[in-house]
């Protein structure tokens, strides 16, 4: 067997090996995960565009290219968020707006999934362009749960087994969130590492394209193929040298409740217990109005990219999109500026403060999946990381009372990525969850 698991419930790495062995075919595991699609996804709508014979097709395109050395993801169907755009597939935003649009070309990170010998699937459902009002899509755990969101289709098709990997993006925590919401590994970069070029603007300066995995391993080897080169390596040096952990049970402007506060507990004495410095910091009084620097910024450059669209079309955007560009709009340059400049303070700050640890453990947020699809969750353990451009990762480690998925979020300064994965990684194998799938 190649695999003790049904092919569709194997991590990406583990069938990017064996297709390029010739093990299995690409088509053998699409064929898997398009059965899949079709036995659950009427409960969980995690698709807004979503073609069976075309991804027949490009699986077979890939077990019919000339013997060469494969690419990173050979013969691998990735989910694409719907904000980022596909030259054969519609790109509609999630909004009434863009019903039918057709960009002309590919996202620069779908050309390059396509250099690496992987294809896209399909597209993820993603909330309207990317803020609050949610989509369709349901929690594959409990389908009257949110799976999160912005990236909600994306961590649930990953989820219940669709497909191996998947891409979305972060302003706030469109990547973390639905990811511990939904049991599944998702990861942030450093803000940059991904080309924005074909990614639907919110906010240029916080806007960061992530990855959705089932383990550590799958996030890096999607991430590294897609990044820019030399950001992310695609296999993850093991580090022998005991790391030393910061751990910060909440954040100010928020308040994590009992069995996520309890889950991270347990985590951190497991990891103690496997060799790790686990070290309680306390988080600094100078930045406990980060959040609002966060909003401003998201704010104020939302506005200046759609307002001329709320102009035309105020009439089918929602009312929290509308309230979001108003605020924005409303907001002053002079406000907008200060934020700018403090946030560069923070960065420098927040580095500082994390330079005698490895990486930092926090919630990926305040608790498991709400109840009703009326919202999205609260994002407000992810808005550090998004406002500093640090990376980030929700690893699951566990299930809350409801029996609904949480998760860790491990962070590091920027430009350590490859160390937070190490981490990352460590964690995995001392904090075992098991899956949906």
């Amino acid at each position: 067997m190649v695999t003790d698991v049904p092919l569709y419930a194997a991590g990406l790495m583990e069938m990017a090996d064996a297709i390029a062995s010739g093990r299995i075919t690409a088509q053998s595991l699409a064929e898997a995960q398009l059965a899949q699609i079709a036995a659950t996804d009427a409960a969980i709508e995690a698709w807004a565009h979503l073609e069976p014979d075309r991804v027949r097709a490009a699986a077979g395109r890939c077990d019919s290219a000339p013997a060469r050395a494969p690419g990173l993801l050979h013969g691998i169907g990735v989910g694409v968020k719907d904000i980022i755009a596909t030259a054969e597939l519609p790109t509609q935003m999630g909004s009434v707006v863009y019903a039918g649009h057709q960009p002309r070309h590919d996202a620069e990170c779908v050309a390059r999934l396509h250099r690496a010998g992987g294809y896209v699937f399909g597209k993820t459902v993603t909330t309207e362009l990317a803020y609050f009002h949610p989509g369709k899509t349901k929690n594959p755990w409990n389908a009257k749960h949110t799976p999160g969101g912005s990236s909600s289709g994306s961590a649930a098709a990953v989820a219940a087994g669709h497909v191996n990997g998947a891409i979305g993006t972060q302003t706030n925590g469109s990547v973390i969130r639905p990811s511990a919401y939904c049991g599944v590994v998702g990861f942030k970069p450093t803000g940059g590492a991904f080309p924005a070029a074909g990614v639907h603007v919110f906010s240029e300066t916080l806007d960061q394209v992530g990855t959705f995995g089932r383990s550590v391993a799958d996030v890096a080897r999607l991430t590294s193929a897609i990044a820019d080169p030399g950001r992310v390596a695609a296999i993850i040096a093991a580090d022998r040298n005991t790391p030393r952990l910061a751990l910060l049970g909440d954040f100010p402007w928020t308040q994590v409740d009992v069995d996520t506060r309890s889950a991270l507990d347990t985590a951190a004495t497991r990891l103690r217990q496997g060799g790790a410095d686990v070290v309680a910091v306390s988080f600094p009084d100078a930045w406990r109005d980060a959040n609002v620097m966060h909003r401003t910024i998201m704010m104020y450059e939302a506005a200046t990219h759609l307002a001329e669209l709320q102009d035309r079309e105020r009439a089918r955007f929602s009312a929290k999109l509308n309230a979001a560009i108003d605020e924005g709009r409303a907001t002053p340059r002079g406000d907008y500026g200060t934020a700018m400049a403090r946030r560069d303070a923070a960065i420098a700050a927040f580095t500082e403060w994390l330079a005698g640890f490895d990486a930092i453990l926090t919630p990926s947020a305040p608790s498991a999946a709400p109840a009703g699809l009326e919202s999205t969750g609260d994002p407000a353990c992810c808005t550090l990381w998004s406002l500093l451009g640090f990376p980030a990762l929700s690893l699951p480690i566990g299930l809350a009372g409801n029996g609904l998925p949480l998760g860790l979020q491990i962070a590091a300064p920027a430009n350590a990525d490859d160390r937070l994965l190490s981490v990352a990684q460590r964690c995995e194998m001392q904090l075992p969850f098991k899956g949906l799938v």
